[in-house]
């Protein structure tokens, strides 16, 4: 059964190798005993399983050393991820990757003993961005190094899409020398006679997931788009979860769907209830966390509150802008697109709040009010520390940012 299993691992190593290697492969090692990487559904961690595999296998994609497994696939039968571990240690395998370990029913249990069992295997896991390590009674958080990947920045995009190269700059480089690395990207681009603000407007479509280049049309990608915020839904989550209902998922549908509509959506718990017929405060909130977990959305708190979670939101917007525009099918309101973007670029690295004048407060520390190129600094005027994020510009100046130039943190 493990010759089967070898030869379905080669053909989903040949299927899914890429040789463009995003940010998150080559500023993470991945190289302790045993590693998980979290994300949403099509963000691309398959890939990056394979590519760890092909590193190691120095590209060779019949090297006894590496195995791939889809820990789902019908092929396992009654193989229990334990058992095909223990046959590939015994052949002297080196390099193992569970892909997409949520689906799998036993996964705590089994990966804690793959884990203790076989000292010289590495291994490495995918699983949904809501999977709950520490649940259950086998805490993998003290065995495993665990990653969080999200979806491709503007410049991933530039460079997967154009087959360039370009820089990626920290907050504080932007910030303080915006002017001297936007001039030198769109010095970059026009060498290739490209233009940064249209492919600006491209990636706000159909740029955040790698598989946009499967599809020859934007119109397809925004189909699948909306099929995998289902499937997220309805499988994703109730593999996680369980105790989910057939009822709760249809409120889970109905809730996204709703917010998608408002956003920036602020929540008003009692008229929430009543449109989606939950009897509770306590569930509804579990609804928002459950679709939080997920990567769907994205709540923001007040900067001066004290308490976290999901008592003090104050705004909730959508994972991503390709996700405001597969709800919409129309084009969002520009506000909404613009403040989404950015939030997608920085929540994951940064702490982000309302702050009481401005869109966003930043690490407890930067005011940014966004807007387009002619935003005026009156509603952050008093504020010290404060800038403009700009849509439609090129090139800023001073306190004057490019909002795209912030695609270009990772």
């Amino acid at each position: 059964m493990l010759d089967d299993i070898f030869g379905l691992s080669r053909k989903f190593i040949e299927l899914r190798f890429q040789e463009y290697e995003r940010y998150f492969f080559r500023s993470n090692s991945l190289d302790h005993k045993f590693a998980i990487i979290l994300g949403d559904r099509g963000i691309g961690k398959t890939t990056t399983l394979v590519q760890y595999l092909m590193k190691h296998a120095q590209n060779d994609i019949h090297s006894p050393k590496i195995l791939y497994v889809q820990s789902d696939h019908i092929l396992l039968g009654s193989l229990t991820l334990y058992e095909i571990a223990e046959e590939f240690d015994k052949l002297g395998g080196e390099f193992i990757a569970f892909d997409e370990i949520h689906k799998y029913s036993n996964w705590s249990q089994e990966l804690k003993s793959i884990t203790d069992s076989f000292p010289q295997l590495k291994i490495i896991a995918s699983g949904s961005s809501a999977l709950e390590i520490r649940k259950g009674s086998h805490d993998l958080s003290r065995r495993a190094i665990v990653y969080q990947m999200v979806g491709m920045s503007l410049r991933e995009f530039i460079e997967m899409k154009y087959a360039l190269t370009l820089p990626n700059y920290t907050l504080d480089q932007i910030i303080s020398n915006h002017e001297t690395h936007a001039h030198e990207v769109t010095k970059r681009l026009s060498s290739k006679n490209l233009k940064i603000l249209p492919i600006f407007q491209e990636y706000l479509q159909w740029g955040y997931y790698p598989y946009f280049r499967e599809y020859p049309s934007i119109d397809a990608f925004r189909i699948t788009l909306e099929q995998n915020i289902h499937t997220t839904i309805e499988m994703d989550l109730t593999s996680v979860h369980p105790e989910l209902t057939g009822n709760s998922v249809k409120k889970l549908i109905q809730l996204i769907s709703y917010i998608a509509g408002e956003v920036p959506f602020i929540p008003s718990w009692a008229k929430i209830k009543s449109i989606i017929d939950v009897a509770d405060n306590r569930t509804l909130k579990a609804y928002f966390k459950y679709l939080e977990d997920a990567s769907l959305i994205r709540p923001i708190s007040r900067g001066n509150d004290k308490l976290s979670g999901v008592e003090k939101i104050e705004k909730v917007f959508l994972g991503n802008t390709n996700q405001l525009y597969a709800f919409t099918w129309t084009i969002p309101q520009i506000g909404t697109i613009r403040e989404t973007f950015i939030l997608s670029m920085l929540q994951p690295h940064h702490l982000i709040s309302i702050p009481k004048n401005g869109d966003f407060k930043i690490n407890n520390k930067i005011i940014i009010e966004v807007g387009g190129k002619n935003k005026s600094f009156d509603q952050v005027k008093s504020q010290s520390n404060a800038f403009l994020t700009l849509d439609n510009l090129e090139i800023g100046i001073k306190n004057k940012i490019p909002l795209w130039l912030f695609g270009f943190l990772y």
